[in-house]
């Protein structure tokens, strides 16, 4: 009968009229420990339960007499809490009215976002392994591009009483080498003599200690320079001698040629590089190309070169023509090529820091993959992290600061086909670089223009007699990467 009462008590979902609401006292009368209806509240075990949330209803009147222990001592109250929580109350037998109305709300919502959560978080954890994963990747295969240069490390350590000492810890100078060797891959641009290297440019690039300047002296490789005693790949020892400078790399390779630059400039040299055709092409097309401007149509066929006048973008196949050019352009002279270089060689670092390359890890990465490839590096720049520490230092640089010269030189006098130094002016620019103090670059006509007037000045009579003006900055023909090829 007491279910037929609870059936007919109105909807579950009506709080204010709860199945089963009987007087006080009721349940005792009709149902002993083991007949309570879960409407008086009780759990089957004798435990109180029931709406605990509604004023006036006291919980202790329906509680169910608690079984004596022998001895007539009371058995203890098996839930001694006064205030149980009616959202644990259910259908698992832990007793209270189990209606809808009476089921936590938030459960459901709660059990559904932590269900979430926990997948969220898995799914963002799978995709961290795999960014750290495909990371690891590309670094790996940019770091195994590099080649790594032991001989000449050794062949240097071996000659080490003779190099000279750094005057400024914090300066790096490093030396660059354009690979002239027509073999594997770089057989298209010409002849290929067994193999041999030649090296067809070579850069000294000077970074200051402050990283606020980058200076790039250009050695011709027809310079009659001395090239000490080397040793060559089938270990045998070479005649020191007095002939053109690019005979140095094909004599004893990169040592050699270090050496021998050193003995010239009487400055350490650091690190070296050495790159050959394919790099160099790959770094422009790295960058979407590099713009100039041509004062005239070029058709070169031995540089497979064929352009018209005026600004256009240059790839990196046509890029290489271009910068080795010589029998087409301008007067034929290598003088002419290497100022080309020297500008082309800016506009490339001014493309590479006006878009955000070495700050965009999208864009940086091809450039690093197309130098990384054809790189022969020292021990010390061999690994992908030596090269980003040496780029991070040079991205601040300001472009105007990145200034590109060809060291002083003049026709030889017992061979016009050769140059020679011209001194004290290329004396003077080793002992600025060799202890890290600046230089300044201008175009070759203002650069006449200034030693015009400074001419003038020494003829005329001193207005500034008694006062001292300060040591000038050496100035010299070249140019700097902010140059605008278009505007000259």
């Amino acid at each position: 009968m007491d279910a037929d009462v609870t059936d007919s008590a109105g909807p579950p979902s009506d709080p204010d009229h709860p199945a089963g609401d009987k007087p006080q006292g009721r349940s005792q009368e009709e149902s002993g420990p083991e007949g309570v209806t879960p409407e008086d509240g009780v759990s089957q075990d004798g435990s109180p339960q029931g709406d605990a949330r509604r004023e006036g209803t006291a919980a202790a009147g329906k509680e169910t007499p608690a079984a004596a222990e022998p001895g007539g001592a009371p058995a203890p109250d098996p839930d001694p809490d006064p205030d149980p929580d009616p959202a644990k109350a259910g259908s698992d037998g832990s007793g209270g009215v189990q209606t809808w109305a009476d089921r936590p709300k938030g459960g459901t919502v709660a059990a559904r976002k932590s269900h979430w959560l926990r997948w969220t978080a898995l799914a963002a954890s799978f995709l961290v392994l795999v960014a750290a994963g495909a990371g690891w990747w590309l670094y790996k295969k940019l770091d195994g591009n590099i080649t790594t240069d032991t001989s000449a490390a050794a062949e240097l350590k071996a000659y080490e009483k003779e190099r000279p000492t750094p005057v400024v810890m914090d300066a790096q100078n490093i030396l660059l080498i354009g690979s002239d060797s027509r073999a594997g891959d770089n057989s298209e641009y010409g002849r290929d003599d067994g193999g041999s290297q030649r090296s067809d440019t070579t850069i000294l690039l000077h970074l200051a200690a402050d990283r606020k300047s980058a200076t790039a002296v250009s050695l011709p490789r027809d310079l009659m320079v001395e090239i000490p005693s080397c040793r060559t790949e089938d270990d045998k020892e070479t005649r020191e001698q007095f002939t053109q400078f690019n005979t140095a790399f094909e004599l004893g390779g990169t040592a050699c040629t270090i050496r021998t630059v050193e003995r010239m400039t009487g400055i350490r040299i650091d690190h070296h590089m050495v790159v050959d055709f394919n790099g160099f092409k790959d770094m422009v097309d790295a960058v979407d190309g590099v713009e100039i401007c041509l004062k005239a149509p070029i058709d070169d066929k031995d540089a497979h070169l064929e352009l018209p006048a005026g600004r256009q973008t240059l790839n990196g196949e046509e890029a290489l023509g271009y910068v080795r050019a010589r029998k087409s352009l301008g007067n034929g002279s290598d003088t002419e090529r290497m100022e080309r270089q020297q500008q082309f060689l800016g506009a490339l670092v001014n493309k590479m820091q006006s878009n955000g390359v070495l700050l965009n890890p999208t864009r940086l990465y091809p450039v690093l993959d197309a130098a990384t490839k054809s790189l022969t590096t020292d021990p010390g720049l061999d690994s992908l992290r030596d090269l980003y520490d040496l780029v991070r230092g040079m991205r601040n640089v300001p472009t105007e600061q990145v200034q590109f010269l060809t060291v002083p030189r003049q026709p030889y006098r017992n061979d016009r086909n050769r140059d020679e130094l011209v001194e004290p002016d290329a004396g003077d620019l080793f002992k600025q670089l060799r202890e890290d103090r600046p230089v300044a670059v201008v175009p070759a006509d203002e650069l006449k223009e200034a030693q015009q007037d400074q001419e003038r000045k020494q003829d005329g009579k001193p207005d500034d007699t008694g006062s001292e003006s300060p040591t000038p900055t050496p100035t010299y023909s070249g140019s700097s990467a902010a140059d605008d090829l278009c505007k000259q």
